[in-house]
């Protein structure tokens, strides 16, 4: 196996497409290895086949000239995985209603492997999850066709390390961790991500490796939930937060600057720190930081929304019937996902209120909601174009994501009141405002 991945003759597939998958996928394209996609969407594998790429971290460009290479393809056909050598897993981990882990995807994906899996093949997790899932829910499902492993297959996790739209950290500067069931397994698998990636991280175990990657992300949850209560803390005492984390970064040991925002949203921040609570909780231990963070966070929609009615009762107007202009809606800067973005809750939350609500958003050209955001109606709505007019006529404008595309010297000209839950209006555009600014 590792003599194969060395000379580059080994085949890799990737199961699921999307902001994990392609994107290592193409890595390993333009590495010369032949890499094959798998997607249920055939919308997806279409658009791939023709070079046309839906990822912003994967230029339209690349995409094609790997394509054209024949070094990357794509396919529905599940069947094909039995020509694969090694097989990387990217799908969704959600969670459900009751935010217990949702690994559906993955039994899915396994039962796809298992139909084809024969001896001499690598198979990788990539997906987040909880401790255990690799070697607890993979690995017996797997020995279930009678093959073993070490004798006939490998197995190892490696969580995946993706930031969407951020230019400098992709795939190949990214360090992997990699924890395999066996050390057979770690061996081959750092071997594989060696090809594509600087630095390769190998641990004791699976259950390490899972473990790491929800700690990365809980760690950011607690630490923003921390920023948020601050933030609504000098908000009640009438001080500036960001002024407050300002100072404090200038201690050159012993603090790391958080900063607070509407919420928390993405494919990973609000969902993997309950993979690591509800395991907790089948051991008996009760993660209390975990779930003061999430009750913290859940909550800056609604604080978000009472600075707006706080901004209007000083201009002596409601709430109800008011027309607020949303900028941002995507769950971070620069991206087109709406995943868990904070921005659905408080356009939920204003609607049920009685407000007119409009967003404009540079990347994101409708917003769907789902059943989770349906306490006003579920009616979509479509991104307006940013004038002076439509900021004129608004009541208040919220800025919600700070996208670079947006015009804020324009903003603050015409705007009358603005909440700014992001600190894009810093130094001369909040002085020069002719607007009335409440920040976060």
């Amino acid at each position: 196996m590792i003599a194969a991945i060395e000379k580059k003759s080994a085949r890799v597939g990737v199961i699921g497409l999307g902001y994990v998958g392609l994107p290592l996928a193409v890595e390993f394209a333009r590495k010369g290895i032949h890499a094959l996609g798998f997607e249920v969407d055939r919308r997806k594998v279409e658009r791939i086949k023709a070079g046309d790429s839906y990822i912003g971290d994967v230029p339209s460009a690349i995409l094609r000239e790997v394509v054209e290479a024949g070094h990357l393809d794509a396919t529905t056909d599940f069947n094909q995985l039995r020509d694969c050598d090694c097989i990387i897993i990217c799908v969704p981990t959600p969670l459900r209603k009751t935010k217990e882990p949702d690994i559906s995807y993955i039994l899915a994906a396994s039962e796809e492997i298992k139909r084809n899996l024969h001896r001499g093949q690598l198979i990788i997790l990539e997906s987040t999850t909880y401790p255990g899932t690799t070697d607890e829910v993979l690995l017996p499902a797997f020995e279930e066709t009678g093959l073993k492993l070490d004798r006939d297959f490998l197995l190892a996790f490696s969580p995946e390390r993706v930031d969407p739209g951020n230019p400098k950290y992709q795939t190949h500067n990214i360090p992997k961790v990699v924890g395999g069931v066996s050390p057979d397994s770690t061996e081959a698998a750092a071997a594989l991500y060696s090809q594509i990636v600087n630095e390769v991280h190998p641990v004791s175990s699976a259950r390490v490796a899972e473990a790491a990657k929800l700690l990365e992300n809980t760690f950011r949850a607690v630490n923003i939930g921390m920023a948020n209560e601050m933030a609504r803390l000098c908000y009640a005492l009438g001080i500036d937060t960001w002024e407050v984390i300002r100072a404090a970064a200038t201690k050159p040991f012993g603090f790391m600057p958080f900063y607070p925002g509407p919420g928390i949203g993405g494919h990973c921040i609000p969902l993997d720190p309950h993979y690591l609570s509800w395991k907790a909780r089948q051991h008996g231990f009760e993660s209390r930081f975990i779930s003061l963070a999430e009750e913290v966070n859940s909550r800056m929609p609604e604080h978000v929304v009472q600075l707006v009615i706080d901004g209007l009762n000083d201009d002596r107007k409601a709430l109800k019937g008011a027309r607020i202009l949303l900028l941002g809606v995507a769950y971070k800067k620069d991206v087109d996902d709406v995943r868990e973005s904070p921005a659905l809750s408080i356009i939920d939350r204003l609607r049920a209120k009685g407000a007119e609500v409009r967003y404009h958003d540079p990347h994101v050209e409708e917003v769907r909601f789902d059943d989770a955001h349906t306490q006003a109606g579920g009616d979509p709505l479509r991104s307006v174009a940013l004038t002076s007019e439509e900021l004129a006529a608004a009541d208040c404008v919220v800025i919600v994501t700070d996208h670079s595309k947006v015009d804020y010297k324009m903003v603050v000209e015409n705007a009358r009141l603005i909440v700014d839950t992001r600190n894009a209006l810093n130094g001369d555009l909040r002085q020069k405002a002719k607007a009335r600014v409440i920040r976060l």
